[in-house]
């Protein structure tokens, strides 16, 4: 005869509460069925799991390893439940998110952190992309959610934040060195580090694309590595470079006036109309994390 769950839940309440009565008050069942319960459980094991000493019921050697695995079949099977009752009100088991690699990694691990507490059975799937790479995913249907700083026509994005992108370099870089300011043309004779477009029907690259030298990279660690050890220059958001600054590892480059770039962020749900409470919660999240959603970007004609 197979063991049952409600035999292990029985189980664990004694070992949990010291004894029978006890155990009988907690999970409020009467103490002659629990204790049936444990007898009938260690019968069919053919191993005693409790011993009484005194009035207290203590685990054998035996019980302390079954426990063990007891308390990993009940978390399982609590788990398993609050799975079923989440689908069962139509809370989504799964929700893939897009997002463009500016967005400051911060504010998304702070607003991931907050939804995993909301609805912690919900899974969660991230994919990365630059510039359309995350289009091409939402009109494959690949996405419920999507960050990008390019609407696609016939989509809505509503405004999460707008990015500063600086130009920098390492303080040894020969632009550093001109003695004047920096014009333009000085920057196409030196080699610009530039992030691909990780979209497949596309093979742009961001950013101004005068240098006559450059270098295209597919990840923005890569390029940061690049130009900390003075093998060109590139324009990164504020948020990724603010340390380097702090410490002097990367600086402007000296123009004569501020050459700063600025690049909107915006929120693509891919079904607007029929979005789940966990996606919802999800939209409201990253609403309340960037306060500059302010308006939206209407589809493309």
């Amino acid at each position: 005869m197979k063991t049952t769950l409600e035999q292990w839940r029985m189980f664990k309440a004694v070992v949990d509460h010291g004894g029978y009565a006890q155990a009988s008050e907690a999970i409020h069942k009467s103490q002659s069925t629990i204790s049936y319960g444990v007898h009938k459980l260690q019968e069919q094991l053919g191993v005693q799991l409790l011993e009484v000493e005194g009035r207290k019921a203590v685990l054998t050697p035996h019980g302390k390893v079954l426990l063990q695995r007891a308390e990993q079949l009940l978390d399982q099977a609590a788990t398993l439940d609050q799975v079923a009752n989440a689908l069962s009100v139509g809370i989504e088991p799964v929700i893939r998110i897009a997002v463009d690699m500016i967005f400051p990694y911060d504010g998304l691990f702070s607003v991931l952190d907050e939804f995993a507490q909301q609805y912690p059975n919900t899974r969660i799937e991230l994919e990365e992309f630059v510039l359309s790479g995350g289009n091409e995913l939402l009109e494959a249907g690949k996405v419920d959610l999507l960050i990008t700083t390019i609407v696609a026509p016939g989509w809505h994005g509503h405004h999460l934040e707008r990015i500063r992108f600086i130009p920098v370099s390492h303080p040894a870089h020969p632009l550093q060195q001109l003695d004047r300011p920096v014009e333009y043309d000085d920057l196409t004779q030196y080699r610009q580090i530039v992030i691909r477009d990780s979209g497949k029907r596309r093979s742009s690259e961001g950013g101004w694309l005068g240098a006559y030298q450059r270098w295209t990279v597919t990840h923005a660690s890569t390029s940061l590595n690049m130009v900390r050890r003075g093998l060109g220059y590139a324009w990164y958001p504020e948020h990724l470079i603010r340390h380097d600054l702090a410490q002097q590892q990367l600086i402007p480059l000296p123009f004569a006036n501020d050459q700063s770039r600025f690049v909107d962020l915006y929120l693509v749900q891919a079904n607007s109309q029929s979005t789940g409470p966990a996606t919802q919660a999800l939209v409201e999240l990253f609403g309340h994390r960037c306060p500059g959603k302010v308006h939206s970007a209407p589809p493309e004609q």
